[in-house]
């Protein structure tokens, strides 16, 4: 056992790869056989993906989940940012330029309605719980629309590493509903071509939750909704702790 276990500790990545495919070939078990095919696999391996995580946090008192256990520690490098990053940018290749184009003036404007709406909603639910400056108005609505525009916000306008911390959960709460909530609603909303999945990732804007949705409801369209989502993160960082910023400061008062 010490040397199984041994071996799964210096093949980390190796060893989460594994884990990884066998959970989707599991997941994808389910689906045909509990739902007919109507849950796509992806989106069940998503949701025991995080039943797992929640488990491996409480099991081990950490805070990387399952990578806190020596043997599965490769999955805290499969799962981080590097290669999270590498996934959502070379998803760029697989990007028609036609079906861009046919995006148009409402792929445009969909990034910018959807970081302004998100901006909005997280500043009035902090309002409601108590939040009465600009500064940490604005950390939290930029939260709201992603947790990476939450922290790049809040360094800028000199927020609290409290309310920078209640920024980063907002948008990792709106990246697992996303991630969760897209094959169910798919259906409902006509998800299911290019044009919307571009109009979708402006709307939502969390590129993780995005692709991760899109993939459990047509892989086909992750290029296009992450495209969009990836778009929308720089324009929150642009607009959070400037043009937002400024605006609630003028109605707050400071």
């Amino acid at each position: 056992m010490d040397l199984l276990v041994s071996v799964f500790e210096n093949n980390g990545l190796i060893v989460a790869f594994l884990v990884v495919g066998a959970m989707m070939l599991f997941s994808g078990w389910l689906s045909r056989k509990l739902t007919r095919g109507r849950l796509q696999g992806s989106a069940i391996a998503i949701m025991l993906g995080l039943a797992l995580a929640y488990w491996g946090g409480i099991a081990t008192g950490g805070e990387k989940g399952l990578a806190d256990f020596a043997a599965l520690s490769g999955l805290g490098l499969m799962g981080g940012a590097m290669l999270r990053d590498f996934a959502i940018v070379s998803t760029a290749y697989g990007v028609d330029l036609r079906e861009i184009k046919r995006a148009g003036l409402s792929g445009g404007l969909s990034i910018l309605l959807g970081v302004v709406v998100s901006f909005v909603v997280g500043a009035v639910i902090a309002a409601l719980f108590g939040y009465t400056d600009a500064a940490s108005l604005a950390t939290i609505g930029a939260g709201a629309a992603t947790y990476i525009v939450g922290p790049v916000t809040g360094s800028a306008v000199g927020a609290s590493s409290e309310v920078i911390a209640l920024s980063v959960a907002a948008g990792l709460v709106k990246s697992v509903v996303v991630m969760v909530g897209t094959p169910l609603v798919a259906p409902l909303i006509g998800l299911n071509n290019p044009k919307s999945a571009m109009a979708f990732g402006g709307l939502m804007g969390t590129t993780s939750g995005v692709a991760g949705g899109l993939a459990a409801t047509d892989k086909r369209l992750v290029p296009y909704g992450a495209m969009t989502a990836t778009f929308y993160t720089g324009l929150g960082c642009l607009l959070g702790p400037s043009l937002l910023y400024v605006t609630l400061r003028a109605i707050t008062g400071g």
